[in-house]
């Protein structure tokens, strides 16, 4: 293909002269206009040539047109193109940024006022009279310019440097931005993207061919692996003999490679096939359960339930059809009876098929040979195994198997799961769960499906927390202790809110906080805890039930852990452990772990450590703590209305804002140590590994995002003691809670934390993906041009593996952040629902999106992953029971002492009459003698604005009192009613959970039944078999005792595989029994065939 010279074309006008000497940038400068002779004609002029120049915005902001650059050649010149073409848009990019600067920052824009106006009438007196100083006659830009030297102390006081920064910073970042990624060629070269599409659509008639296939389009590319000439490291001879050595021994294996040439970039792609001898033997070593022979007189079990069911069922599927999955692009896939493989009872299943070994299965098979294969001839080093250890190394730079075409191929499954699945159009409709597990394998489908269940369950939760928070903005003007602190009769003087600085202050200042307060501070709030705790039980046995049945479905029933290979790195680290043990599973010896020169060291460090890393989270929540109470003490320097009303918001949600960013910098720490003392751990399987990770990390995170929570739900504000002796904190007062406590601020800082950590985790999953991809792009067109710097055309940039490469690689523990992310919005779900009750449905929001963008970036950005097989979801099952069984807790203490209910209940019963809370906000207000607050800390104030009696919310004993300040019999009667409530909540929901538990078994009735007699039909199919192949090589009368052994077999089965046989029944089918139900002839058992 010949290269392609396209002019540059446009109406860019340069002129002559400035073409001629100069950078070449000289264009861009503003024309000077000398402060001697500005003017408004001038300025109008300069104004309106600048806006005659603007490009359309249309085309300017055209989302269609952003493209990353191809190489880095190429990105400055696309910079130094845009910023010929638009430069008059970003110019007012820039003026408009400089306008938003102004408009936030009212000092700052009270300053440029005020030195516009200085120099408006120091220009006006110029006119009159010019300005004489020391005998010299100043002229009107140097009387300009002394009024800018004067204004600058006035600048930098209301921070005008920091506003400069701030307006070039984003200026430069959005324009060059902008620049670096708005393809200019679509507009000035519009004929090489028409080029390209041809080029595309050449490529895409035969792109099976040259993407999937080896040279000989035969044998299928299995994986891939890749490593870079142009890379220092990967061009030294220790590397280079690694990369022999390795690919030899892969050879010997019984892999075939194929080299591919060097790109122009410096990559080398080399191909592998795994023949049809290295697939049968590694099935068997790992024992993988596939698809047996297909025999026409076994029949598939058929569902049979009540007419009345199958009529609801039915009318139920006819409403849902749209939302279901497309049966006419996603086909319900046949479930075939399995065993594991054997290459003795190859006779048992279809080789013959070209299917029989799916894509998914062929690349595990790789990879599993790629972790053990050693790349040196010396057994010195233990570790020198393995892609992954190479690619630490820099032998290679990425190892990964194919997709199976473009996103833009119809005919490839990618191209469907895009269309269908990854849409945000489809986002209310049925995933196509069996599809995604042939494509991606059975860890992401489980996940997928686990995300699913779990986003349709929030369904229930959201409508009845909406339904609540409606309640109480219905009743909100109806509650009595709210509508007595807003317009309550006289003035109640509450107690200064700190020392001396702060002053007496009306509890009217406190409206807002109190009407917040009550929309989650109200009845409906302990129903809806109560829910959610039967919610968090059923949601979880009813997962086990479709667990189950997606476990069947996937033929992942019977799989053992222990039959799984030991990892290469825990056989590494053991290599010279002479000592060995037998598994009992595998009938494999193995070497044993020393349990007290290496199991426990290792468990002690491992507990340490992660101990110390729970105290250094308790540190940020404490150095936030102090942070609100420094805070909020200078923040009373300015009047009582900030402190009263709105300081105790602003210090809430800055302090929030500031955990917020302390658990993001926390979470990078973690997971590294937590990787690290797991492998010392010496944990024989990935899943053991898998799942002792998860929980050191999930335990972590827990702190890390809980512990704010759990100090604002449980211990702020309950031991302050009272005005005149409070327990002070580093000689501070501690935190004290408003007048309705603190529900409302757990809710702030719930609502930050979920929130803004589903929001920032949505944004950062989507921008590290694609910033990755754009370098990898980037290394992939480095090169791709010729001698004369134009872009070369070439059809090698389509073929599959290279534009595969230009994609993420997909890690082993890539799926543990989406889990993680889940299982934490879980927590704030259920465990603190009592202090939000909207959770649930901004969870369900944001799960209905983030499934859908999930699928986008796994099938957009991310290479195709290995499939893994798993059983379940693993150690997140038993983190989210114990999540469950602590909401029961939490919910209770945080209902008991967090909010008023129970002192409100216990007015209702014990002081009202009329069992209303009329008189209850007096009530809970204790009273104080001014006169007795310390020396020091009474509040600076003239005399005519003391008081001599102030409010403080507690029981206690008013001055008056023989035991002034004491607690009163109320206080001791509302705690022993808070105790009584969490035991009489913790064991009414701790007894109904375990009857919803008794009445939902994990498996369904039909589904148990169901496996048992595929189980018999399995051992059916491989009895015949046996007795057929026995036959074949004994007697003439084959055919005849076949035929008749068929026919007798097939009744036999098309009764046992019926679901309406009851236990009883299939027993005896099974077992053979005295007399047939159809016949008295005597029946011949299975043990006779």
């Amino acid at each position: 293909m010949t290269d392609v010279g396209i002019e540059i074309a446009g109406d860019i006008q340069i002129p002559q002269q400035k073409q001629k000497s100069g950078t070449g940038l000289e264009f861009l400068q503003i024309p000077q206009l000398p402060l001697s002779n500005i003017g408004y004609p001038q300025a109008h002029e300069w104004i309106e040539h600048r806006k005659a120049n603007i490009r359309p915005w249309s085309m300017f902001l055209n989302t269609s047109n952003i493209r990353p650059p191809p190489s880095l050649p190429r990105l400055s010149k696309r910079i130094m193109r845009n910023i010929e073409y638009f430069q008059s848009n970003y110019l007012f990019v820039f003026v408009g940024l400089v306008i938003y600067c102004l408009i936030t920052s009212p000092l700052l824009l009270l300053a440029v006022a005020a030195s516009l106006g200085t120099c408006y009438k120091v220009s006006q007196r110029h006119a009159k009279q010019e300005l004489t100083i020391f005998n010299h006659k100043l002229t009107l830009a140097q009387v300009y310019s002394l009024v800018g030297i004067c204004s600058l102390p006035i600048f930098y006081l209301v921070g005008a440097g920091a506003a400069l920064f701030w307006v070039l910073g984003v200026s430069w970042f959005l324009i060059t931005l902008h620049a670096a990624f708005y393809n200019i060629d679509s507009i000035l070269c519009p004929g090489e993207d028409e080029l390209n599409s041809l080029v595309m659509q050449e490529i895409s008639k035969c792109g099976t061919a040259f993407s999937l296939y080896f040279r000989d389009e035969v044998r299928t590319i299995d994986f891939v692996i890749v490593w870079d000439e142009y890379n220092v490291e990967a061009q030294t001879y220790r590397c280079t003999e690694y990369r022999r050595v390795f690919e030899k021994n892969l050879e010997k294996e019984g892999l075939q490679l194929e080299y591919e040439q060097a790109e122009p970039n410096g990559l080398h792609f080399i191909k592998i096939h795994a023949p049809r001898e290295v697939l049968r033997r590694y099935a068997e070593i790992l024992k993988l359960r596939l698809p047996m022979k297909e025999l026409p007189t076994v029949l598939i079990p058929e569902n049979r339930s009540n007419a009345l069911i199958k009529e609801v069922n039915s009318l139920f599927k006819r409403i849902m059809k749209k939302y279901y999955v497309d049966q006419t692009i996603f086909p319900t896939m046949r479930h075939n009876f399995t065993a594991v493989y054997s290459r003795d009872k190859e006779y048992l299943f279809s080789l013959d098929s070209p299917n029989f070994f799916t894509a998914a299965t062929r690349a595990r098979i790789v990879q599993f040979i790629l972790d053990r294969t050693r790349f040196t001839e010396t057994k010195d080093d233990d570790f020198a195994f393995g892609i992954e250890r190479l690619i630490s190394e820099k032998a290679y730079i990425a190892a990964y198997p194919l997709h199976d075409g473009d996103l833009q191929a119809p005919d490839s499954m990618r191209y469907l799961l895009y269309k269908e699945w990854a849409c945000l159009k489809k986002c209310l409709h049925y995933q196509p769960l069996d599809y995604i597990k042939e494509y991606f394998g059975v860890k992401i489908g489980l996940y997928f499906a686990w995300l699913g269940f779990y986003t349709h369950m929030l369904i229930p939760a959201s409508i009845v927390g909406l339904l609540c928070f409606i309640y109480s903005c219905a009743t909100l003007y109806s509650n009595e202790p709210s509508e007595d602190v807003c317009n309550g009769k006289g003035i109640i003087q509450m107690c200064p809110l700190c020392d001396h600085f702060c002053g007496y202050w009306d509890l009217k200042e406190t409206c807002l906080h109190a009407r917040i307060t009550y929309l989650f501070d109200n009845p409906s709030t302990v129903f809806f805890s109560i829910f959610m705790s039967l919610w968090a039980t059923l949601f979880l046995e009813l997962w086990k039930r479709y667990s189950a049945e997606i476990t069947h479905r996937w033929d992942l029933t019977g799989l053992d852990a222990q039959e799984e290979h030991p990892r290469p790195q825990y056989l590494a680290r053991l290599a010279h452990i002479k000592k060995k043990s037998l598994n009992i599973i595998t009938n494999t010896e193995e070497p044993k772990v020393p349990f007290w020169k290496m199991r426990v060291p290792a468990t002690i460090l491992s507990f340490s450590v992660v101990l110390l890393l729970i105290a250094i989270a308790m540190a940020a929540v404490l150095g936030v703590v102090l942070y609100r109470m420094s805070v909020l003490t200078a923040l009373s320097v300015y009047g009582h209305p900030m402190v009263t009303s709105y300081a105790i918001l602003f210090t809430t949600a800055t302090a929030a804002s500031i955990n917020l960013c302390c658990i993001i910098v926390f979470n990078w720490v973690y997971v590294w140590l937590a990787e690290y003392l797991t492998e010392i751990e010496l944990l024989r399987t990935q899943t053991e590994f898998d799942d002792s990770l998860t929980l050191k990390i999930y335990l972590l995170e827990f702190v890390n995002y809980y512990a704010s929570i759990f100090y604002i739900a449980f211990f702020k504000g309950k031991f302050v003691g009272y005005p005149g002796n409070y327990n002070r904190f580093f000689e501070y007062r501690q935190e004290e809670c408003g007048p309705g406590g603190c529900l409302m601020e757990l809710c702030i800082q719930l609502s930050i934390i979920m929130i803004g950590k589903q929001a920032m985790n949505t944004i950062l999953e989507m921008l590290f993906p694609l910033f990755y991809k754009w370098l990898n792009t980037l290394k992939v067109h480095v090169g791709m041009k010729t001698k004369d710097g134009q872009k070369k055309v070439t059809t090698r940039k389509y073929l599959q593996w290279i534009k595969d490469y230009k994609l993420v690689d997909w890690g082993p523990r890539s799926l543990f952040p989406e889990y993680l992310e889940m299982v934490l919005q879980y927590g704030f779900v259920t465990i603190f629902v009592a202090a939000f009750p909207l959770a649930p449905f901004f969870a369900l929001l944001n799960n209905v999106f983030e499934m859908r963008l999930d699928a986008k970036k796994l099938l957009t950005m991310y290479r195709r992953p290995v499939g893994q097989r798993v059983t379940d979801i693993g150690i997140w099952f038993r983190i989210l029971d114990s999540i469950s069984k602590l909401s029961v807790i939490t919910n209770a203490f945080i209902i008991a002492f967090t909010s008023n209910f129970i002192p409100r209940l216990v007015y209702r019963i014990t002081v009202s009459d009329n069992y209303s809370l009329e008189g209850f906000l007096d009530h809970s207000l204790s009273k104080f003698n001014t006169s007795d607050l310390k020396n020091g800390t009474e509040p600076f104030l003239p005399s005519h604005e003391q008081v001599e009696i102030c409010r403080y919310p507690d029981y206690r004993e008013p001055p008056e009192s023989p035991n002034k300040y004491q607690y009163t019999i109320m206080f001791w009667h509302v705690l022993a009613a808070r105790l009584a409530f969490i035991v009489v909540f913790e064991n009414v929901v701790a007894l109904v959970m375990i009857f919803v538990r008794w009445c939902i078994p994990d498996i369904h009735p039909k589904l148990r039944d169901k496996i048992r007699r595929e189980t018999y039909i399995t051992n059916e199919i491989i009895i015949q078999q046996e007795a057929l192949r026995a036959r074949e090589s004994s007697a003439n009368d084959v055919e005849t005792n076949q035929h008749i052994t068929l026919n007798e077999n097939t009744n036999r089965w098309n009764r046992v595989i019926r679901n309406s046989l009851s236990n009883s029944e299939f027993d005896l089918e099974v077992h053979g029994s005295p007399v047939s139900p159809t016949s008295t002839h005597s029946r011949v058992g299975p043990a006779a065939l």
